[in-house]
């Protein structure tokens, strides 16, 4: 079954009258920023959704998540489903409200993107002025990221997750 895909301003109408809007991304994205009332359940760990709700409408950053899970989105509602067309993104470029809390870390995929980018940069500069031994430092990392992709488990990440700024949480984030 493919769902159908709404946009911000028919969500909101079918939120007021009850549905459920559901958001996928894992929670460390979910807590720095997210649609008030929106409850958090990552596709990573979808179930069978008990909702009680007339409809239920998922949810990601940008609608690419949803939109590739629709079928297994689909098939964990107990009613109506629908996708958010364009994710959170639409949601505030609409107008709409959200809760940012700048509190809390910045996803860890990007963290990773960031330590992975620095990494390579120092081993390309080290290898460079230094000595070519710290061209192995550049390969390690692309080994890594190639490892992740392959299986679906990394390291950095798992490393970067058990940091002290990605365990702390904050209070009620802003709503803008």
């Amino acid at each position: 079954m493919t769902l159908k895909t709404i946009d911000p301003m028919e969500a909101k109408r079918l939120i007021d009258g009850g549905a459920l809007l559901v958001d996928i991304r894992e929670p460390d994205e979910h807590l720095r920023e997210r649609v008030p009332g929106a409850r958090n359940q990552p596709v990573s760990r979808l179930e069978g959704l008990k909702t009680g709700a007339p409809a239920v409408i998922f949810h990601c950053r940008s609608g690419a998540r949803t939109a590739a899970n629709a079928q297994r989105l689909a098939g964990a509602a107990d009613c109506q489903a629908y996708i958010l067309e364009g994710g959170i993104n639409a949601w505030k470029k609409a107008g709409l409200p959200v809760a940012i809390d700048a509190r809390q870390p910045i996803e860890v995929m990007r963290q990773v993107q960031i330590t992975a980018g620095g990494l390579v940069l120092l081993g390309v500069a080290l290898g460079t002025w230094v000595s070519p031994a710290f061209y192995g430092l550049s390969a390690f990392v692309g080994a890594g990221l190639m490892f992740a992709g392959i299986s679906g488990w990394c390291g950095m990440a798992r490393l970067l997750g058990l940091m002290p700024w990605n365990r702390r949480t904050a209070p009620k984030p802003a709503i803008v």
